[in-house]
C-alpha cells in the first residue's frame, strides 16, 4: 500500500467515526430509547401499507379488465405506492440508525 492509500483509509475511518458520533449525539436525545416491542408496530405498519398497495393493484386490475386503468385509478394506485414506499424508507432509516448505534435499543 502506498502512503497516500493508508492516509485515505485513516481519513475515511475518522470520517466514519465522526458521522457515527454526530448522528448519535443528535438522534439519541430525540429518541431516548427504542424497545424491541416498539419495533413490531413499525413492521406491522409497513406490512399494512404493502397489503393495501397490493390490494389496490388487484382491484385496479379487476376493474380495468382488458383495458388500461383510468387516470384516476392510476392516481389512486400511486397514492398507495407512495405510502408504501415512504413506510419502507422510514423503517429502513430506523433500522440503519439502530445498526449504526445512533439509537439505544432495549430488549
Amino acid at each position: 500500500m502506498t502512503g497516500q492509500h493508508i492516509e485515505r483509509n485513516r481519513l475515511k475511518l475518522q470520517i466514519d467515526k465522526t458521522i457515527r458520533e454526530v448522528n448519535r449525539e443528535v438522534i439519541n436525545p430525540v429518541i431516548k430509547e427504542v424497545k424491541l416491542t416498539d419495533l413490531e408496530p413499525v413492521l406491522r405498519l409497513v406490512a399494512r401499507a404493502r397489503g393495501a398497495y397490493l390490494k389496490e393493484l388487484l382491484e385496479v386490475t379487476k376493474a380495468a379488465g382488458s383495458e388500461l386503468p383510468s387516470p384516476e385509478q392510476v392516481r389512486q394506485l400511486k397514492v398507495f405506492r407512495e405510502t408504501f414506499e415512504e413506510m419502507v424508507q422510514a423503517s429502513q432509516a430506523l433500522e440503519a440508525a439502530i445498526d449504526r448505534g445512533y439509537l439505544d435499543v432495549l430488549s
